[in-house]
């Protein structure tokens, strides 16, 4: 009964929190605060929120307060770091920068979580995911500076401190426990089957495509269809 109950007041407390976050969103697209905004915007989210239900997201674990402000002082020196070499790349008397695409697994378990890992990482400058593999756990991202592989290196670590302070925020593994529609939404969506769970720690794995603008091109780089690989392997990294 107290389960029930605690889980019935987070489901209002999250309702009530979209109800106002969506009002907000009202008042700041008419950029006028005054009463007649805000209860016009409560009255037709509110309206919305009935007629246009949004899909329940799957919500384990805790917040811990500490890592999450470590992790919000990572975000922004990172962020800060990524568009003062964003900046440079611009400014810089050379040749355009070398452009690719990378792939690396991740160890996130909630979709929710994941969303917040994968919008912060297309807030970065200079970087944009662009396809996720939630049967895999593998994300594939644009990077626009890929001219050595200490660049490569240094983003591949900053994604895993970035993920393990995500992970201690959110869903330390004491705490998590998947909910009764989390795997069902897996199997359902993604045809996972218990084999095709991926168990290794790859850091990152192959630049799949990079594009390389300059004078001192001879020759495309190979284009390799790792999409295609990957479901040869069929969940096989060993």
């Amino acid at each position: 009964m107290f389960n029930k109950d605690v889980f019935n007041n987070r489901f209002l407390l999250l309702r009530l929190w979209t109800l106002i976050w969506l009002t907000a969103v009202w008042v700041l697209l008419w950029g006028n605060l005054s009463w007649a905004n805000v209860l016009g915007g409560i009255r037709i989210m509110k309206e919305n929120m009935m007629l246009l239900p949004l899909p329940k997201v799957p919500v384990q674990g805790r917040i811990h307060v500490l890592s999450l402000v470590r992790l919000v002082g990572l975000y922004v020196y990172l962020a800060a770091e990524s568009s003062v070499n964003v900046a440079w790349l611009a400014v810089r008397p050379k040749a355009p920068p070398i452009t690719g695409v990378v792939r690396f697994r991740i160890t996130i378990k909630s979709d929710l979580v994941l969303t917040l890992f994968v919008d912060g990482l297309n807030l970065f400058p200079g970087t944009l995911v662009l396809e996720i593999d939630q049967t895999r756990r593998l994300i594939y991202v644009h990077l626009l500076d890929m001219g050595s592989q200490k660049v490569v290196d240094s983003f591949f670590q900053s994604v895993r401190r970035l993920e393990r302070l995500f992970i201690a925020a959110f869903e330390r593994d004491a705490e998590w426990a998947p909910s009764s529609s989390h795997g069902e939404d897996q199997a359902s969506h993604h045809g996972m089957d218990s084999d095709d769970s991926a168990d290794d720690d790859t850091v990152g794995d192959a630049i799949i495509d990079t594009e390389v603008i300059g004078e001192d091109l001879k020759a495309p780089p190979e284009r390799r269809d790792d999409k295609k690989i990957d479901d040869e392997r069929q969940g096989d990294w060993t």
